[in-house]
């Protein structure tokens, strides 16, 4: 398994020109280090878009979705810091889905990064799990220059609780699928999304609007375990 525990949180955002420069600090400086100190946090990586929207992906990764919604992960969010309070009030087009991880390949990480999120019937999860597990991703995970590949299916009811942090930001829409390639190089990701992830291969699965993007890698940051 690739990733290095069984639930993730996925977010994407933009940011205003004027907070630009403070989401860097605040980010990379407290908030990030902050979240991979809580208790069962593994992991945080943060991206920037080579293509696709928003400007940045940031993957958290976690023991198991418990850690979601464990008591030491919502006294953060229900106490933010001043300086988060201040910077998550320059979000934009939030996206965010607290995860569990349904399949994980690959040896490794990659500095460029592929993301696909959709939403689709209840009816179609069974469908989309089974063939992306079983039929695309490990063909995908053995595409040259690709490192990884994931599917993480959203708990809509954790990823929806209100918390002091949440309501200090724009309203997020909550991403029912959350699909990750991770390549060395931003062409063979690029290829993986135009191929084996494209939207008609979805689309026929029941996605409803896939939206993909390319990502580089910019900051990385291990937990405490």
């Amino acid at each position: 398994m690739s990733l290095s525990g069984s639930g993730v949180i996925a977010i994407w955002n933009d940011i205003t020109d004027e907070g630009r420069a403070n989401f860097y600090e605040w980010h990379d400086r407290e908030h990030i280090p902050e979240r991979v100190g809580i208790p069962g946090f593994l992991r945080g990586r943060r991206y920037i878009a080579l293509s696709g929207t928003p400007e940045y992906f940031t993957l958290y990764e976690v023991e198991d979705k418990s850690v979601l919604t464990g008591a030491d992960y919502l006294a953060r969010l229900n106490s933010p810091t001043e300086w988060t309070t201040r910077s998550v009030q320059h979000f934009r087009n939030t996206a965010r889905s607290l995860c569990d991880v349904e399949v994980s390949l690959g040896a490794g990480s990659g500095g460029f990064i592929g993301t696909i999120r959709f939403d689709c019937e209840p009816g179609q999860d069974p469908k989309i799990l089974k063939t992306v597990s079983e039929a695309i991703l490990p063909e995908v995970a053995k595409t040259a220059a690709i490192s990884a590949a994931h599917i993480c299916r959203a708990d809509e009811s954790a990823s929806n609780v209100k918390t002091a942090e949440q309501r200090g930001r724009a309203a997020n829409m909550v991403p029912r699928w959350v699909l990750i390639v991770e390549g060395a190089t931003q062409e063979a990701v690029e290829h993986v999304l135009s191929t084996h992830l494209s939207h008609a291969v979805l689309a026929d699965l029941g996605a409803q609007e896939a939206l993909q993007g390319v990502y580089r890698l910019q900051f990385d940051l291990l937990g405490n375990r």
